[in-house]
């Protein structure tokens, strides 16, 4: 299971370009823009979390 989660976040960060993120941030407004980034740094922490156990 956890090689599957590791392999999908992998798959996620490659398919989305860090250009196209910023973009649709400022499409949508900058509230938001903000929700999303940390919303983005909680899935980071918590697959972090997931493989220090």
């Amino acid at each position: 299971m956890k090689n599957i989660s590791f392999l999908f976040a992998t798959l996620l960060l490659f398919c989305l370009s860090s250009c196209t993120a910023i973009e649709g941030i400022f499409k949508a407004g900058f509230a938001v823009g903000i929700i999303a980034v940390v919303l983005v740094i909680a899935l980071i922490i918590w697959i972090v979390s997931m493989f220090r156990k």
